[in-house]
């Protein structure tokens, strides 16, 4: 299959004129070559990912963050020195698809609100414009009613049959029942306010901030960074491979770099 066309299937989901202005979404690195029969999808383009994904036979690779958020000389043998030389010598490309996926409630950075069965939907921080029919306009997280309501214990019981939650943590007010509730995936605690404007009794992201923890004026549960992005790319890889019918999509886990401390 011709990479435009992957490029082109990966938009339609992921469109780039809805990305954040500070962000490097699209392709990351080029390739001679011009067409891929097998694409490995992954959430951080780490060496030990994409090392993983070139052994599986990828010959293009899709990840969801970037390469580097501000490139730079390859002057130093790290990390970033290392994808470079693997993706060179494979001659494979690098595309990622990061804020431009997280904007688009009716792709996979919607899986949880329809996991939940949420209704009455509102995106936090709207960006652009709905695609096509959408419902929704483009942009930063979701809020939506539960059909019935939930305990706290009840929510993290439904997500912890999707996601990691060993590293979870909770703050701000704890409501004795929850019927709405807002996400957004990776570090969204600065939309705190508009999950709270919104109606939210419960606000679900990752990388909450120790000050914004103190001043939480609704139930802010932080599953961490990695949880809801890894699985938003299993899903993105599936979503693939129903649209590029001929094309080998497969996706490539990781595990999370936060651990939990194990006492003796």
């Amino acid at each position: 299959m011709q990479l435009i066309e992957i490029f082109s299937a990966i938009e339609k989901i992921a469109p780039l004129h809805a990305a954040a202005p500070w962000d490097i979404s699209g392709l990351q690195v080029a390739a001679h070559r011009s067409e891929a029969d097998t694409l490995a999808v992954c959430l951080d383009p780490t060496p030990s990912s994409v090392r993983q994904a070139l052994e599986l036979g990828a010959q293009c690779i899709l990840s969801h963050h970037p390469l580097a958020l501000q490139p730079a000389l390859p002057r130093r043998l790290d990390a970033y020195h290392e994808v470079l030389r693997l993706l060179f010598a494979a001659d494979v490309p690098l595309y990622a698809a990061h804020t431009s996926l997280d904007v688009n409630a009716d792709g996979p950075a919607g899986w949880l609100a329809r996991e939940l069965e949420l209704s009455n939907l509102a995106v936090l921080e709207a960006t652009a414009p709905p695609l096509d029919a959408a419902p929704l306009p483009l942009g930063f997280g979701l809020a939506g009613d539960l059909p019935a309501s939930l305990s706290l214990a009840g929510i993290t019981s439904a997500l912890a049959r999707h996601i990691d939650l060993s590293t979870a943590t909770v703050c701000g007010p704890m409501p004795e029942s929850i019927s709405r509730l807002a996400y957004c995936t990776g570090s969204g605690s600065s939309l705190l306010r508009e999950a709270r404007a919104a109606g939210a009794q419960l606000f679900i992201t990752g990388d909450v901030k120790y000050h914004t923890a103190l001043e939480a004026e609704i139930c802010l549960l932080d599953v961490g960074h990695h949880s809801l992005e890894e699985e938003m790319m299993r899903r993105m890889s599936g979503l693939l491979a129903q649209r590029l019918n001929g094309l080998n999509v497969l996706f490539v886990p990781s595990v999370s770099p936060l651990r939990p401390v194990l006492l003796p």
